[in-house]
């Protein structure tokens, strides 16, 4: 089991279904806040409308981070003093991802790379990456793409502990 008691979270891609599911959880344990980062504002302000008594706006739990997370200085901002990251930032849509590879890749494998980065950087405790079936056995680009992710965060472990930038 975690102990939540007084962590920060951060959640990339925390504006999307598993988001949501996510920040409905953590609101039941004693964190000490939940960092929703994501480009989407129009989203993080329908959560913020949806959790107003949770919001920072209101002396709340709940933070919204605008920004993408290939943009290294903004997420590693966005991860000062945060105890756990659960990645769930990416492209998911396959024929979305077919018709635009390079904004696929920016996103769910360099987006990934700046967040390790970013993590190491700041001594989070813990990164938790969301990934999908179709990364087991890559047949499309949204598959690699996840599957290259899972090679990098997992890889990553062995730089955590005694990172030097």
């Amino acid at each position: 089991m975690i102990d939540w008691t007084n962590k920060v979270v951060l959640i990339t891609g925390g504006t999307g279904t598993i988001g949501h599911a996510l920040v409905t959880r953590l609101l039941k344990e004693p964190v000490q806040s939940i960092r929703i980062y994501s480009r989407d504002e129009r989203k993080q302000e329908d959560m913020a409308r949806k959790w107003q008594d949770e919001s920072s706006i209101h002396g709340g739990r709940i933070r919204f981070l605008l920004g993408d997370v290939g943009d290294s200085t903004r997420i590693a901002t966005a991860m000062k003093d945060v105890d756990y990251v659960i990645h769930a930032a990416a492209l998911k849509i396959v024929p979305a991802c077919f018709y635009n590879p390079m904004t696929c890749l920016s996103t769910n494998v360099y987006g990934t790379v700046q967040v390790i980065f970013a993590a190491l950087h700041n001594k989070v405790q813990r990164v938790v990456m969301l990934s999908s079936d179709k990364g087991t056995e890559p047949v499309t680009l949204y598959g690699a793409s996840k599957c290259m992710a899972e090679h990098l965060t997992i890889a990553a472990n062995n730089y955590a502990g005694d990172f030097q930038s």
